[in-house]
């Protein structure tokens, strides 16, 4: 007892525990959440088989309820030893610890009853195991990713303002086409829209068809065109990510973490990237 008192007072110890994986005692609390994580994900599996809950309801409900208090201290004590409270809170995986941790409790509310399985979302955290393992070429290649993405979303933007344009005609177009013939599906702009993402996509659900020639034949074009429209996002990614694995480091810093590196180096020392 003594010790757990004396690690809660020493933050910069607990720190490195809770969200380091450096030291021993980091590893085995990272090991012992994705251990945690897996095993909600099961018991989530589950309980949505009645058959099976029957059998287990008393065992997965105990199980649950220990798997929720042992989330709710890690996030308490994640929170407690930051040294930003409020830049952990505001963060990505603070905001999953957080929705993950609070769906069992939501789920005393009437009508949330559903909530509780929103803990689903802590599977992000099994993306540690890489640094856990030191795996860090997975590291590197998510971090690649990661980058391309988010350099791309400008342009990614710009493009999905296009396609929403651009089904937005299509989709009134047919409803002028379809709109006025008998028994037609396309009973108004907003299920001829739909429509046209359904077909532009090339998903084809095939509960909307048109039936006149002209309908038919603005069908063709649609699919034809998003055979086109639906590879743009992969090339902008791919170019990107081209780049990014192009683009070196200036005044002897790395080009991933951006900081000072020796210059005789062939990795970084921060974060393992090639120089």
């Amino acid at each position: 007892m003594k010790r757990l008192i004396a690690l809660l007072k020493d933050k910069p110890r607990l720190y490195n525990i809770v969200a380091n994986s450096d030291t021993p005692a980091g590893k085995a609390f990272d090991i012992a959440i994705m251990v945690a994580i897996v095993l909600s994900l099961v018991v989530a599996f589950v309980e949505t088989k009645p058959q099976v809950v029957g059998h287990f309801k008393l065992a997965l409900t105990i199980l649950e309820y220990v798997l929720t208090f042992f989330f709710t201290i890690e996030y308490i004590l994640r929170l407690y030893c930051a040294p930003s409270r409020r830049e952990y809170a505001l963060s990505f995986f603070g905001i999953i610890d957080l929705l993950a941790t609070l769906p069992l409790y939501l789920s005393f509310i009437p009508y949330m009853a559903s909530a509780r399985y929103f803990f689903i979302l802590r599977t992000f955290r099994l993306i540690r195991i890489f640094r856990v393992l030191r795996l860090f070429t997975f590291i590197n290649e998510g971090y690649l990713l990661m980058q391309s993405i988010r350099l791309s979303l400008k342009k990614i933007a710009v493009y999905f303002l296009f396609v929403l344009i651009l089904v937005t005609i299509l989709g009134t177009l047919m409803f002028i086409v379809e709109g006025g013939q008998p028994g037609t599906q396309f009973t108004d702009i907003g299920t001829s829209i739909y429509w046209a993402i359904v077909t532009l996509t090339t998903v084809g659900y095939g509960d909307i068809t048109p039936v006149t020639l002209l309908g038919r034949f603005l069908s063709g074009i649609v699919m034809i065109l998003g055979y086109t429209i639906i590879a743009v996002p992969t090339g902008i990614v791919s170019a990107t990510m081209i780049d990014t694995t192009q683009r070196k480091g200036k005044k002897g810093r790395c080009p991933r973490c951006n900081e000072k590196t020796d210059l005789k180096a062939n990795y970084c020392q921060h974060c393992g990237e090639r120089l």
